[in-house]
């Protein structure tokens, strides 16, 4: 069978034709531009007869470079209509990362998005000796002695102008291509270590078609979906690949912090996120509530709590709920949940896939309460996405769902969540050690993660094994689901749970600075600048009573027992957090080691 990605532009153009694909935003004016399958045909066309004039060979490595725009699409297709494999770097890499993906995939040409991108390109180019072009999709400036740079538009130009010769070579080359073919090679955030190049055949990305049109029934071309996580990201590269195959229009959102004005412009009735958001938007919708009052508060609550009563205890299991409770909640969703719905710019749901962290069964609940169909999922990079998610119906709040078709998972030494089936990675790229140390002897891929199965065949995710800490008590703690639960509280951000080989457990904490001015104003709180408010003792106080409340229900050795506010965020620049935002937690102990040592004295 040809490879689904490979032949997926020709097949859905002929389907399809001049209906649209996607929509991107004109920079310029900020109106939205409308591709058609056709038009996304032409273009993934020529420049894949541009990189085989520029000497791209079948199975050669292309690094893409960029945060998320049309251009990155049109690259991936028109590498695999070469059968190349286009490698995918994150907007936000250092550039020492950056020269390390390149020169560990030997990618011949680099396309990079802005003048940003292009500066480290420019800065590495002499260190990484495989690199043959640049390839910019903005018209930046480029230095004076630049001799290596083309912009994407005098690519589309030579590819546009290619001969015959060069149109059937590509030709050729997709009808050779093998689903064994490398279609991607994506690197790891690296928690720990060097980042490890995840290589994975088409032959993961045609499971993954099937394995998801299969278990995700209520889906088809009627949909329309937002890409909002990077594009370098597997979540949204397999994602975005799967709104294609099913024939789902899709708006490209180029910047994660416009992604609320893009909901509400576009409507969507699905996208893939991360917890982060939506624990934002429970906190949004929550303060919105506490700002309420008489009669408004009241039939907010209501709606929320027969809400929950329909969706949680009869939707959710598949069950019909009494007809009194369908009534109250068809005049609630209409006069309350819609209009709340509305200002997220959700209200067209069908589901909202979420993965790459853990999220709160709290907030979870509520959103479905809410209306909202969060589709709780797990995966990695080396599953090529998911694992499981949540089945519909049927689903437990306090669990990762249920197992994909054709995908195994068992519970292996240490808990750890052992996975086989055809989305599995074929190695590490150049790593032969690391890639036989992520196998079992038996073939089973090792993630890394803790984890347990229920008798229904319900994953939940405990932590990652690297992070559980053990305490000079001998008691083992899981820092992500006290990471977790904080996570809600509006007042903080971030939190990095230290614990290890110690007395008791302590925490480096991120305030939410925005709401934390809030509160300050409110109580006339005084302040000079972001390092006297976290200092302040009356702050501290409310902070620490809020963690009180939010780790009711965890056992007292768990407990956070002191904690240290910081007056800046962690950041990827600094190295705190990974490009997927996940905590470095070494770095983070050694670059707070005098905070961390003053809770323990």
């Amino acid at each position: 069978m040809p490879n689904i990605l490979t032949n997926l532009i020709d097949n859905q153009t002929v389907k399809y034709g001049d209906r649209e694909v996607f929509r991107h935003k004109n920079s310029i004016d900020g109106d939205w531009i409308i591709t058609s399958w056709t038009q996304f045909k032409q273009q993934v066309e020529a420049i894949a007869c541009a990189m085989e004039t520029l000497g791209l060979n079948p199975q050669e490595n292309l690094a893409v470079f960029s945060s998320n725009r049309p251009e990155i699409l049109i690259s991936d297709y028109a590498a695999y209509a070469n059968r190349a494999v286009p490698v995918s770097i994150y907007s936000t890499s250092s550039t020492g990362q950056v020269e390390y993906i390149i020169n560990d995939s030997k990618s011949r040409i680099l396309f990079v998005g802005n003048a940003e991108q292009y500066k480290i390109a420019r800065s590495i180019i002499n260190k990484c000796p495989s690199i043959m072009l640049i390839v910019t999709f903005d018209n930046v400036t480029r230095d004076a002695d630049d001799e290596t740079t083309m912009t994407f538009s005098q690519m589309l130009n030579l590819g546009n102008n290619a001969s015959d010769d060069c149109k059937n070579e590509v030709k050729k080359r997709q009808a050779e291509a093998k689903e064994d073919d490398i279609a991607t090679i994506i690197y790891t955030s690296g928690t720990t270590g060097e980042p490890k190049g995840a290589v994975l055949p088409h032959s993961c990305f045609d499971a993954v078609m099937e394995i998801h049109k299969e278990r995700l029934t209520t889906l088809s071309d009627e949909d329309t979906s937002v890409c909002f996580l990077p594009l370098s990201h597997i979540f949204e590269k397999a994602w975005s690949s799967f709104c294609m195959f099913m024939g789902m229009r899709f708006a490209i959102n180029y910047d994660t912090k416009n992604v609320q004005q893009t909901l509400k412009e576009f409507r969507p009735t699905c996208m893939c996120s991360v917890p982060r958001f939506w624990e934002k938007v429970y906190t949004g919708i929550n303060e919105k509530i506490g700002e309420m009052t008489g009669l408004k508060k009241f039939m907010v609550k209501q709606a929320i709590k027969t809400g929950y009563r329909r969706n949680l205890n009869y939707a959710r299991l598949g069950k019909k709920a009494p007809w009194w409770l369908e009534t109250k909640y068809r005049f609630f969703e209409k006069k309350v949940l819609k209009t709340l719905q509305m200002a997220i710019g959700v209200e067209n749901g069908n589901i909202f896939p979420t993965a790459g962290a853990p999220m709160s069964a709290n907030i979870t609940e509520f959103l479905h309460a809410c209306g909202i169909n969060i589709v709780i999922g797990y995966g990695l990079s080396e599953t090529c996405a998911t694992v499981t998610c949540y089945p519909n119906p049927g689903f437990e709040l306090n669990s990762a769902g249920t197992v994909m078709p054709r995908v195994q998972i068992r519970i292996g030494e240490q808990n750890e969540i052992q996975v086989k089936g055809p989305t599995i990675l074929r190695e590490y790229y150049n790593k032969p050690k690391e890639t036989a140390e992520a196998f079992t002897e038996d073939g089973w891929f090792r993630t890394g993660d803790a984890g347990l199965i229920d008798e229904n065949g319900n994953l939940a995710i405990t932590d990652r094994l690297k992070d559980l800490l053990k305490t000079s008590n001998g008691k083992y703690i899981a820092p992500q689901a006290i990471e977790t639960r904080l996570g809600e509280d509006k007042y903080i951000e971030q939190v990095a749970v230290i614990g290890e080989r110690r007395k008791y457990v302590t925490a480096i904490i991120i305030p939410a600075f925005e709401a934390l001015k809030e509160y300050a104003e409110e109580k006339k709180i005084q302040y000079r600048n972001l390092e006297e408010l976290v200092k302040n003792a009356d702050i501290k106080a409310m902070i620490q009573e809020r963690i009180d409340s939010l780790q009711a229900g965890f056992a007292n050795y768990e407990k956070i027992k002191k904690f240290t506010l910081l007056p800046k965020a962690f950041t990827m620049e600094a190295g705190e957090l990974t490009n997927t935002l996940k905590i470095r937690r070494a770095v983070i102990r050694t670059r707070y080691a005098r905070e961390i040592e003053a809770m323990y004295c």
